[in-house]
């Protein structure tokens, strides 16, 4: 398992938001879905980045393993279940480690692909773009179905699931979408959090080095009092439960 090898974009060694406490990520190179606010286009590509085996990434972690005791690791992207063979290896790689695992994804593949690596991981944080199928193809390029059935099958296996949903203004940043979505994942118990991100352009120059047509050049980035608007149009403070 330790010589399998995977293709990553980059590593973060201490980050803050891929999960709790502090964290080591992973980024996979390769991503299926084209979502209009990406930040970073440049995971699209499956043969980008650089090859790495899971034992080098064993390595890197371990150099940092005394920050993470309270933390672990998080494999992000890109999107992680695009190479689930290397996935799940360094995942396995992770537990040896006694450190906690994180999955961030898309959900976009099928589940008989995605549910071993979810079975592996500690944690999965589940990006939920839209709940309609055609406003999801138009956020990705893709519908929503693969999602949705990540979401059922972590709900059968009652694996720990952490939403992220991205507020855009003009796009997602609307009152009904938000009240809908919050209704249709209150009855999942395997949701311990959810959490609204504001979108924002830092990824923008990316597009433009990438000679990608970027259709949110002119969508402003959502104000502190649109997102609070937003958290009580989500009901979060009743529908966030304790981790």
């Amino acid at each position: 398992m330790s010589n399998i090898s995977g293709r990553v974009h980059s590593y973060e060694s201490f980050g803050t938001l891929d999960g709790p406490g502090l964290r080591f990520v992973v980024f996979f190179q390769g991503c299926p879905m084209r979502c209009r606010y990406c930040h970073n286009p440049d995971t699209w590509p499956a043969h980008g980045g650089m090859e790495a085996t899971v034992e080098e990434i064993a390595d890197k972690i371990e150099r940092c393993r005394s920050y993470l005791l309270k933390g672990g690791v998080t494999l992000s992207g890109g999107e992680p279940l695009m190479q689930p063979e290397f996935a799940l290896a360094l995942l396995r790689r992770i537990r040896e480690l006694k450190l906690h695992s994180a999955l961030d994804t898309s959900g976009c593949m099928p589940i008989d692909v995605s549910a071993p690596v979810i079975d592996a991981a500690d944690l999965i944080l589940l990006d939920i773009k839209a709940l309609d199928p055609y406003e999801h193809k138009d956020i990705t390029g893709r519908d929503n179905t693969n999602p949705l059935a990540t979401l059922d099958y972590c709900e059968r296996t009652l694996k720990t699931v952490w939403i992220r949903h991205v507020v855009v203004p003009g796009l997602t940043l609307d009152a009904n979408k938000l009240k809908h979505l919050s209704e249709f994942l209150k009855p999942y118990k395997c949701i311990a959090r959810i959490a609204l991100l504001p979108f924002h352009k830092l990824g923008e120059y990316k597009w433009k080095e990438l000679g990608l047509d970027y259709t949110l050049a002119v969508t402003p980035e959502p104000t502190a009092a649109e997102i609070k608007a937003a958290e009580k149009a989500m009901d979060l403070d009743k529908t966030e439960k304790p981790i």
